[in-house]
């Protein structure tokens, strides 16, 4: 086996397109060594366990579909934002089928809590963005939000 160190990301997007091409039951330690072209230890310089490299795999794959846009017009207004939102779940369900709801099947039992918590972790940062739009969107009036409808009651719900 080829014994080049390859970088974490390089190991992240190679386990992304084995997820693309094969699902998940395609990631663990040996098949992303052998797609990376790098010896099992060098996956193991980087991921302490197969669930480890799971968990980062579903976070760089959240990263991908929900990066930071380069259009700014996306934050601009509450309609562009969640326009934003539902086309990135878009382009999520095309390149990874059955991730939003399928990747927690990838860990075992004990390690669900990690995938369920980085998940957790990349919804709140969407949520908290479009919390941050509906305060600025000059189209909702000042007085739409109560303290019984607030705005992240008004995220959660959109």
């Amino acid at each position: 086996m080829n014994t080049v160190v390859t970088s974490k990301e390089d190991i992240l997007k190679t386990s992304r397109e084995l997820i693309r091409q094969q699902g998940w039951s395609a990631i663990n330690i040996r098949s992303v060594a052998a797609a990376c072209g790098v010896s099992v230890g060098s996956i193991y310089n980087y991921f302490g366990s197969k669930a480890e490299l799971a968990g980062a795999t579903v976070e760089s794959i959240w990263g991908e579909i929900f990066h930071h846009p380069e259009e700014r017009a996306a934050f601009e207004d509450t309609q562009a934002c969640i326009t934003w939102i539902y086309g990135r779940m878009e382009y999520g369900l095309k390149q990874y089928p059955g991730f939003f709801s399928l990747h927690s099947l990838g860990f075992l039992q004990e390690d669900k809590a990690d995938g369920i918590q980085r998940m957790q972790q990349a919804w709140q940062h969407i949520l908290d963005g479009l919390c941050s739009v509906l305060k600025r969107d000059p189209r909702i009036r000042a007085d739409a939000f109560t303290e019984q409808f607030t705005v992240e009651t008004a995220a959660d719900e959109l």
